[in-house]
């Protein structure tokens, strides 16, 4: 029986409370052996990312009482200055891991452009696309643009799986660090004494 492994990808600057939730959301839900956190090196969607090391530490420390989370280093260890596709990633995995099947997780605000990102064909043929989305979302937009997904993409398997809202976002913890508000309960204290200790965020 092959590994179920859910492939929870993104800059994670930093990670909070609302990425663990997901996360062991999509474990329950789908019945994975484990989630893997893949910290993006260079996002070519996304500037002015903290250095790798420090979100990988934090990701880390966030995830580390979990015994089905883990920690993935396999498109940082492609150098900052090397960007980030989430096809290479697949493949890198799917070489070194052919017994195992994956589950990607896209919100639903990415799901909808999925075929605008490079050689997306590669995802919907190597993984089961699951679509995070959260009240208020269009349950029709996300249905239509999956059938369309699947017309254009034979063999893909697109599964919804519905998340809390809680309202937290890495956006909203930068600023609040840079005004100097508080960010407790936000994100796990190990991450926020880290924050603390390196000056992320304060200028």
């Amino acid at each position: 029986m092959k590994k179920r492994v859910g492939l929870f990808g993104g800059t994670f600057d930093p990670i909070h409370y609302g990425h663990l939730m997901l996360a062991e959301n999509a474990y329950d839900s789908l019945k994975l052996d484990e989630v893997l956190f893949v910290v993006s090196g260079k996002s070519y969607l996304k500037s002015n990312v903290s250095k790798a090391k420090d979100r990988l530490s934090m990701t880390s420390l966030a995830i580390s009482d979990n015994s089905h989370f883990a920690l993935s280093t396999v498109e940082t260890d492609r150098g900052e200055d090397v960007d980030s596709y989430s096809y290479e990633t697949i493949l890198t995995l799917k070489e070194h891991n052919p017994d195992t099947e994956y589950f990607f997780m896209v919100g639903a605000d990415s799901f909808v452009f999925m075929d605008k990102w490079k050689k997306p064909d590669v995802i919907f043929e190597n993984t089961t696309v699951t679509v995070a989305f959260r009240e208020g979302s269009s349950l029709e937009e996300l249905h239509n643009k999956a059938k369309e997904y699947e017309e254009k993409f034979p063999g893909a398997v697109i599964v919804f799986l519905p998340v809390l809202n809680i309202g937290i976002s890495s956006t909203d913890i930068r600023n609040r660090i840079r005004e100097g508000q508080s960010i407790k309960y936000m994100t796990p204290d190990e991450v926020s004494l880290y924050i603390d200790k390196n000056g992320l965020y304060r200028g």
